[in-house]
């Protein structure tokens, strides 16, 4: 009976090998499939807490804050994907801001200017705290490409001073084009 005993055993531990064994390659093949060296799918609305699309961040963001945004420079872009149609007919930039008490007790009044692609987008100027969306119309002939850069400026932001050495903006939630 010892003999059938060890050998049940024998054949369970070698089950579980043979499982443990598949199990590891399944996790490495998952891993290959993440690192194969493909290019990350652009998107067409960036959530700037969302740090697998902060490569869509090009210039002007600092760091994750609260989980949830992040302060701009004075001049910042993005580069986003045109939703499916907006070569044809446009789509509609909208920017989830906010302009806190800290900025407006020292500049009054900050002026926020958009450009896509080469197109000038109109100016919206916030003299009261609070969030906001910066949204606007952008032509078809500014969406034609697989991607756009879209570069925002502020009139003016706070230096750095106090303690903070970034230059501070605005904040940001999110960046994103909808179809129309």
């Amino acid at each position: 009976m010892t003999k059938l005993l060890s050998w049940k055993g024998m054949a369970a531990a070698s089950l579980l090998l043979a499982i443990g064994l598949a199990g590891c390659r399944r996790k490495s093949e998952g891993t290959a499939e993440t690192t194969s060296g493909e290019a990350p799918k652009i998107a067409s609305t960036v959530h700037t807490a969302d740090a697998k699309l902060e490569g869509q961040l090009v210039n002007g963001f600092y760091g994750i804050e609260q989980n949830s945004w992040r302060w701009t420079a004075q001049r910042f872009s993005v580069v986003l994907k045109p939703p499916s149609g907006a070569a044809e007919r446009g789509a509609t930039l909208n920017l989830q801001l906010a302009v806190p008490d800290a900025i407006l007790d020292k500049l009054k009044s900050v002026t926020l200017t958009a450009t896509v692609g080469s197109t000038s987008l109109p100016p919206e100027t916030y003299s009261k705290s609070g969030s906001y969306a910066y949204t606007r119309d952008v032509p078809a002939n500014a969406l034609t490409g697989d991607t756009v850069r879209v570069d925002f400026q502020l009139d003016k932001a706070l230096p750095p001073g106090g303690g903070d050495q970034r230059e501070l903006g605005v904040i940001v939630n999110s960046i994103g084009l909808d179809g129309k």
